[in-house]
């Protein structure tokens, strides 16, 4: 079954960065766009930057310029670089598929704060 897995999460002051990894497996990885989610205290779920399965990135409004997706279809791998985070960055973070979602994993915390 489909399983997503997500990693390197944390706690970091403002303007610092952090570099979240997806390990993808029980479907064709590369024959999906992938997202990075994120949900915060309160607040429904949202998508933040998303990738196609041949790499083309796409973001929300809010972290252009900052964030940066990008994925290795030979490990199944779909990472999130942050750079300049804020505190409204706080959340938890997810992966998932574009389209079709599936099980959603545990996520990863990330918490920017001084």
């Amino acid at each position: 079954q489909v399983q997503l897995v997500e990693s390197g999460g944390g706690l970091v002051q403002p303007g610092g960065s952090l570099r979240l990894s997806c390990l993808a497996s029980g479907f064709t990885f590369s024959s999906f766009a992938m997202g990075w989610y994120r949900q915060a205290p309160g607040k429904q779920r949202e998508l933040v930057a998303s990738i196609t399965g041949r790499g083309n990135p796409d973001y929300v409004d809010s972290v252009k310029g900052r964030f940066t997706i990008s994925r290795d279809n030979a490990k199944n791998t779909v990472n999130l670089q942050m750079n300049n985070l804020k505190s409204e960055d706080t959340a938890v973070y997810y992966c998932n598929r574009l389209y079709s979602i599936a099980k959603w994993g545990q996520g990863t915390q990330v918490t920017v704060s001084s």
